[in-house]
């Protein structure tokens, strides 16, 4: 099947349509807001556990998830009361589902490997998050999977080759490059 240029010219234009129009509905959906959240989340966490005690750091982290996981619920069901499809309530519940699941298999890995110290456990928990945010990238919005992947990419590198300053790139790069994309996502899109 040949096609002329003008063809390919259109058939181009209406897939660029298609790409801003999903980017567009990603953010008016208010889903940048879990990345501004969770962003500010290990921008202080990850600082924590650089600059103040390890005693103190596992407490704080907890305290942390804690208002994160109910702040995650307060934006979840404000977003869904915006939403009148059945399908997307359901998307929605197994979408939180997923992440609840995510987080007690977490849990349950970081059970069994105990003890470890807290660069490890952090690890850990950052394969976990961007395992869920490569998984939701792909079932979403192909275009998230690169940040994801990104971000696990920074981890390991932090991890083996500048483990000094593990926690400080991951607050820094991780959290606030969370942040900038959320508030990215919500201005540019």
């Amino acid at each position: 099947m040949n096609i002329s240029p003008s063809e390919a010219e259109e058939a181009l234009s209406l897939i660029q349509a298609m790409m801003k129009k999903t980017r567009k509905s990603i953010s008016a959906s208010g889903s940048y807001k879990f990345l501004v959240l969770w962003g500010i989340i290990w921008l202080l966490g990850f600082f924590n556990s650089q600059f103040l005690s390890e005693d103190l750091s596992p407490y704080i982290w907890m305290g942390l998830n804690v208002i994160g996981g109910i702040a995650s619920m307060i934006i979840g069901i404000r977003l869904n009361l915006n939403v009148r499809s059945e399908k997307s309530n359901d998307l929605g519940k197994r979408i939180g589902v997923f992440w609840a699941l995510l987080f007690v298999f977490c849990f349950i890995t970081i059970t069994i490997i105990f003890p470890i110290n807290g660069k490890q456990i952090a690890m850990v928990i950052i394969v976990f998050v961007t395992t869920g945010w490569v998984a939701m990238g792909l079932l979403l919005s192909f275009a998230s999977v690169r940040w994801g992947l990104a971000l696990i990419g920074l981890a390991i590198i932090a991890y083996f080759l500048f483990p000094a300053i593990f926690y400080l790139l991951m607050g820094v790069v991780g959290g606030g490059g969370m942040v900038l994309l959320g508030l990215y996502i919500r201005n540019r899109w």
